[in-house]
């Protein structure tokens, strides 16, 4: 009915503009109590003592939870490294690692009371000696998190070509760089919290979460409970962005709490506690060389990746930086790429997932690299690229290290990028002025399930959908995928009114809820919601599809190749009088009257989709910018994207992610790190970009469908985030090319720009 591909006002705006959002922080229970985390004011210690006579005495307080009542809660480590030592943590431990890990929960019948009461534990703590930085971590005299294991190195592998370095070496002209990503926050709209409730032996957890089925099974395993006895609701999620993939230990006690009462208990994360408490990302060193030959084509690309994970693995401990090794080699042709992942444990919070997962890293690195060889050897960077950049004949094509891209034509979005690009003229206002490029292959729709298990992550890949008719010819679908604000409601509206053939506005979508959805193991998580979940739909709106007309072919007597179903009734193509409507038709399948032989009563259709393998969107991303030479303050002043995610869906919807990455990303390149003291403080100063930070994105869409997904769709979710710290950063080289060999680090602060010239 020509929905796919058209821009779709997003359903679910009418209720999120309107105040009528479904949110944590709405859900209000008889009888529910609040609960106030307490946090560790040291990095690194051991907590001898909690005495909570003082808590106790503050009116309406309910429980206090010490690490003594709480011993056997433990959570998993979902994604295992190769010889990783530590495969699940303690929700409360006595074991200090890092500032803001929870060592207590109070509980009382307001918030403000349970604020008060926790300001009233005393406790007793014995500080250690704190380990901050990832190299800091590998020195001989570092404080050792885990002492039994005598370093402070989690894993340490290899990806690629064992040969790599030769060929390095033997390269004409080799590029080495040391570059620095510093540590980001998510920061959604929603913070994270939890409303818990347990009753008749069954555990309700109200969160903001972008994957309620993997809480359920975590919480469930962690209290013994069986997953039936667990009921996770996640509604309308403000934001993820990687942040809310999994249960944190705070929500766990939030659980323990009402469990221990029996009565609902709320908690919310307070804006304070968010450095320190939600898991950061990025924070990685990596030590690259690319090598050329005399003509500039790329000989090989090598990077030794060194990668902060915290306190101790978190839901995904060294994936990330896994994928920055797999995705090095972007949308270039290399002979051989070879890369080194080492992961280690210092006195800041766990490390996890955050929109782009490693990969506006490792596009910081080659991209870095790519600009600089161009400047040393006297070469348009555009041109260097299209140089070695993968052609369309090319694809599918494995990389060199495991990726198998499946379509695109990279260098067309190069050209078309390039053709976009109009530089700022007219202003003389002392600051100089650069454009950079960067280029990217994105991998989505995570993923295969036996790939999952491959790599060590303890989940599956697929996605079911449940599509429905209901007699009065109304459509419901229902997927384990969560809207986290990507409008991913109004996505598989479109596809299944498109597919099935109904008007959007009888097409409802549950999500959610995990007593109500299809089983999720992972989620709404790394750019997959549509093009997995929406891959699922596609087939089970064929099988519906495909009934329906089985059933009115019978009625009409006619092939079912010879009917189309159009204006709400399945008619006979070319003779609309030969008709019957969809309600009578659907009537007659719930009721079981006048099928044909085989076809069973009633219209729903389940279908699990695994996809058989990753599905590669692809980008190029220019950036124009002013740098201030004396205070090295930097301002992006134009952006351009263009971007293939396969089929389109909803172009606005694409758009809408492409633009809101960009203008995160520009926070990671500019402004965004937590900064720790050398005692493991996290410093409170974190600056978000604002609408002075991003100016205005001008977004070219592509579309080369996938040849691996029903339907074509490639993911868009994460995009917009992973060109443009490395488009920035080569803009300001370009502007300050004096400069350009020791701009590595991001984010490119004035204070960073201002030391390069001043070291």
């Amino acid at each position: 009915m020509g929905y796919v591909g058209a821009r779709t006002p997003r359903r679910e705006d009418a209720r999120l503009l309107t105040g009528k959002g479904r949110y944590v922080g709405n859900v209000r229970l008889p009888g529910m109590a609040y609960a106030v985390v307490v946090r560790s004011p040291v990095a690194h210690g051991r907590l001898l003592g909690c005495d909570a006579k003082a808590a106790w005495t503050v009116e309406g307080v309910l429980d206090v939870i010490t690490p003594a009542d709480a011993a056997d809660l433990v959570l998993p480590c979902v994604s295992l490294a190769p010889g990783q030592r530590l495969l699940s943590y303690r929700v409360l431990d006595d074991t200090i690692r890092y500032a803001g890990q929870p060592i207590a929960v109070v509980v009382a019948e307001t918030p403000a009371a349970a604020q008060d009461a926790a300001g009233l534990l005393d406790l007793e703590l014995d500080q250690f000696p704190a380990t901050v930085g990832a190299e800091r971590a590998l020195e001989a005299d570092a404080p050792l998190l885990y002492p039994d294991w005598g370093t402070n190195l989690v894993t340490d592998f290899p990806l690629g070509d064992a040969d790599c370095a030769d060929f390095v070496e033997a390269a004409e002209h080799v590029v080495e760089m040391t570059f620095r990503m510093g540590r980001i926050s998510p920061h959604p709209i929603e913070p994270r919290g939890v409303v818990a409730a347990y009753a008749d032996d069954e555990l309700t957890v109200h969160i903001s979460s972008q994957a309620p089925h993997h809480v359920r099974e975590h919480l469930a395993d962690a209290f013994g409970l069986t997953h039936d006895q667990v009921r996770v609701i996640s509604r309308d999620t403000g934001g993820g962005f990687g942040g809310k993939e999994h249960v944190y230990p705070d929500e766990a006690l939030v659980c323990l709490a009402a469990m221990r009462l029996g009565r609902p208990v709320s908690w919310t994360e307070s804006p304070g506690d968010r450095l320190s408490a939600t898991l950061p990302a990025r924070a990685a060193v990596h030590r690259a060389r690319l090598a050329l030959d005399g003509d500039g084509r790329f000989v090989a690309l090598y990077a030794d990746i060194l990668g902060d994970l915290g306190a101790h693995p978190s839901n995904v401990g060294i994936s990330p930086f896994a994928v920055s090794g797999t995705l090095l080699p972007g949308p270039y042709r290399f002979e051989r790429v070879g890369v080194r992942v080492r992961g280690v444990v210092t006195n800041t919070t766990p490390t996890g997932s955050y929109r782009g997962f490693g990969q506006p890293e490792c596009t910081w690195t080659r991209e870095r690299l790519i600009d600089e060889a161009a400047r040393r050897l006297g070469l348009d960077p555009v041109e260097l690229r299209l140089r070695n950049m993968l052609e369309p004949d090319e694809l599918p094509y494995p990389n060199r290290v495991y990726q198998p891209y499946d379509s695109g034509d990279y260098p067309r979005a190069l050209r078309t990028l390039r053709d976009l690009v109009t530089p700022v003229t007219g202003v003389d206002d002392g600051r100089r002025r650069g454009i950079g490029y960067s280029c990217h292959v994105e991998t989505t729709g995570l993923g295969p399930s036996m790939d999952l298990k491959a790599t060590g992550i303890q989940a599956g890949g697929y996605e079911t959908a449940v599509l429905r008719m209901e007699q009065d010819a109304s459509v419901v679908v229902s997927s384990g995928v969560v809207a986290i604000g990507q409008g991913i409601e109004t996505a598989l509206a479109q596809i299944a009114a498109d597919r099935v053939g109904v008007p959007i506005e009888r097409v409802r979508v549950v999500l959610g809820d995990t007593a109500a959805t299809p089983y999720s193991s992972i989620g709404s998580i790394a750019s997959r919601s549509l093009a997995v979940g929406g891959g699922a739909l596609v087939r089970a709106a064929a099988r519906l599809r495909d009934k329906l007309l089985a059933i009115a072919a019978h009625r009409l007597e006619a092939a079912p190749g010879d009917l189309e179903i159009a204006e709400e009734s399945v008619r006979v193509k070319g003779d609309p009088r030969a008709s019957v409507p969809l309600r009578e038709l659907a009537t007659s399948a719930w009721r079981a009257w006048d099928l044909p032989e085989g076809v069973t009563p009633g219209l729903e259709e389940r279908v699990s989709y695994d996809p058989s393998a990753y599905t590669f969107a692809y980008g190029a991303h220019a950036a124009a910018v002013a740098v201030d030479p004396e205070t090295g303050a930097v301002e992006v002043e134009r952006y351009w994207v263009v971007n293939d995610a396969g089929t389109l869906v909803n172009p606005s919807l694409v758009e809408d992610q492409i633009r809101g990455g960009v203008a995160q990303s520009i926070g990671m390149a500019l402004t965004e790190e937590i900064v720790h003291t050398d005692e493991g403080q996290p410093l409170a100063e974190y600056f978000l970009p604002t609408t002075r930070e991003v100016p205005d994105i001008e977004i070219v869409l592509l579309e080369t469908p996938s040849p691996v997904t029903p339907g074509g769709m490639k993911g868009v979710g994460e995009a917009g985030t992973i060109g443009p710290p490395a488009a920035i950063g080569n803009a300001v080289a370009a502007a300050v090319p004096e400069l350009a060999g020791r701009l590595t680090d991001v984010p490119l602060t004035p204070e960073v720009v201002w030391r390069c010239r001043y070291p």
